[in-house]
């Protein structure tokens, strides 16, 4: 059963279009569906609650990319505005983005700062992305687009809030096009009450691309979508032993979910890796690594359904859906959770 097939109506009031703090809430205190994975009952509680259902042992990996302001303006020689929304990171000069404009082709340089320039290699006919060379690099590069960029904002978003509501509390590396939202509950005192309470805290990386294209005419497979991750040392260490000793895996988000089970071999053994993933989780795939998700609420028919349905039954994702919109639950990035354990 594919997302297509888990539609669901989404009244238009639970798209969470401020952020939880400008709700009056601690970002921990945000409402937490919880589905056992064996019963597939549901039960309804606070994020700030999450240390009452792990155990000592048990493994919590976070992706710990940090959100870009992927949103430039920019201008050709000629004078004429362009926006460019960064989508994928291809080296450290090079990247996909989306342009907002069909008068930009291959050959033009678009400025965007005195400092920041960057040339259009490609601009393909059957492919929303276009691919850019910048003039800076590495951390320069980051620089200049922090100082001038705007994070990617969805149509249910009518302020513009700032990058800083778009990021979460423990990320260090930027490069998340949006936010691995699924981190954005967790504060430092949650984080520090599961470590004293025996829970490991370990982080992956993967940074996201760009997955809203402002135009239906494009649909991007999610198996063309190629992210680059690393699963360092400690943490690779960290599953290895847990899985060993009976502990459970939780995976925060779907970025983790995918990053841990690329990393994986047939044995479900895991080592330290840098590479680049297009694994797309179904109802078919057997999970190898995860054994807990906590994620966000995701729109009807979203690709994301498709891998929830690896941990729960689509048919048992609707029913928990349905009592996640009858108790007025939150969607998006601003939302509520959602814990699968």
């Amino acid at each position: 059963m594919s997302a297509e097939a888990l539609s669901f109506f989404l009244p238009e009031e639970l798209n969470a279009s401020m952020p939880p703090e400008r709700r009056g809430l601690r970002r921990d205190y945000v409402k937490m569906m919880v589905i056992d994975r064996t019963t597939g009952e549901t039960s309804h509680t606070q994020f700030y609650q999450l240390d009452h259902f792990l155990k000592a042992g048990d493994v919590l990996v976070l992706n710990a990319s940090r959100t870009i302001p992927a949103v430039l303006q920019g201008e050709l020689d000629g004078g004429t505005e362009v926006e460019v929304r960064l989508a994928h990171r291809k080296s450290e000069r090079i990247w996909e983005a989306l342009i907002l404009s069909n008068q930009v082709k291959a050959g033009d340089r678009i400025s965007f700062s005195s400092l920041l320039s960057a040339a259009v290699l490609t601009t393909e006919n059957d492919n929303p992305f276009a691919v850019l060379e910048f003039n800076l690099c590495c951390s320069a590069l980051y620089d200049q687009i922090y100082q001038i960029g705007q994070p990617v904002r969805y149509e249910y978003i009518k302020t513009p809030w700032e990058l800083d509501y778009y990021q979460t509390v423990f990320a260090t590396s930027p490069g998340s096009v949006e936010m691995p939202s699924a981190g954005r509950a967790f504060s430092w005192e949650l984080l520090f009450r599961l470590q004293k309470k025996g829970v490991k805290i370990a982080y992956i990386q993967l940074h996201t691309g760009l997955s809203y294209l402002m135009d239906d005419k494009w649909h991007v497979d999610p198996r063309e979508n190629l992210e680059e991750y690393v699963i360092p040392e400690e943490t690779a260490q960290a599953v290895q032993k847990a899985k060993e000793n009976g502990n459970k895996v939780i995976a925060v988000g779907t970025t983790v979910v995918r990053a841990l089970e690329s990393g994986a071999d047939q044995e479900g053994r895991i080592t330290a890796i840098n590479g680049w993933t297009n694994l797309y989780i179904t109802s078919e795939t057997k999970l190898q690594v995860a054994d807990g998700l906590i994620t966000g609420l995701h729109e009807p028919e979203a690709s994301h359904l498709d891998l929830l349905s690896a941990f729960v039954s689509p048919e048992r994702l609707r029913v928990s859906y349905e009592e996640a919109i009858i108790h007025k639950y939150f969607w998006h990035e601003f939302g509520d959770m959602n814990l699968i354990l």
